[in-house]
């Protein structure tokens, strides 16, 4: 299977060759979501790398049902079991979606498209967020942030989420 990354950038989508990661300092900030399901069941999971033109998400899916998912960030790092205590999307007084005038919020990003076989391995570059304190987008604020994967496909437009489906793995973005 091939990797691909993917940009989000300030609402377009393009697809880069690589990204540099490395701080000031020498280290790299990094993050992790273990994605579970509403039954307990875990579904993969996604590591976050600041890279000096955003965060680099990299997902490692495993069990989704296959078709097209919203995927997004969320407000609270709280994944109970119907998963609403993660709150709306990571918005930052933004619209949702790429397709409206004053989109997207931070935590909008393309959907995912999952094979027959349940497992996913993509790279996503979300140029609107950040894992540095003190930095717009900055995801991990006093309630956190936590990763959402949707039953449907965000249709990149319709208000406050997407029109996604039901929210069926979510997994709180911790700090390493």
């Amino acid at each position: 299977m091939r990797n691909v990354i993917t940009a989000v950038f300030a609402g377009a989508l393009t697809t880069v060759a690589g990204v540099a990661s490395a701080q000031d300092d020498g280290t790299v900030k990094t993050a992790t979501a273990t994605l579970m399901g509403a039954e307990g069941a875990e579904h993969g999971s996604v590591t976050m790398e600041q890279t000096p033109n955003g965060v680099l998400l990299t997902l490692d899916l495993k069990d989704v049902p296959a078709g097209v998912h919203g995927f997004h960030i969320h407000e609270t790092g709280k994944c109970e079991p119907d998963f609403k205590a993660a709150g709306g999307h990571f918005a930052e007084g933004k619209e949702h979606g790429m397709m409206v005038e004053g989109g997207p919020h931070p935590g909008d990003m393309p959907n995912i498209h999952v094979s027959d076989s349940g497992a996913l391995q993509q790279e996503i570059l979300n140029t609107a967020v950040s894992l540095n304190e003190g930095d717009d987008g900055f995801l991990m604020d006093e309630d956190g942030s936590a990763i959402m994967i949707h039953s449907g496909a965000d249709d990149y437009k319709s208000q406050p989420s997407g029109d996604a489906g039901d929210r069926i793995a979510c997994g709180v973005i911790e700090m390493e």
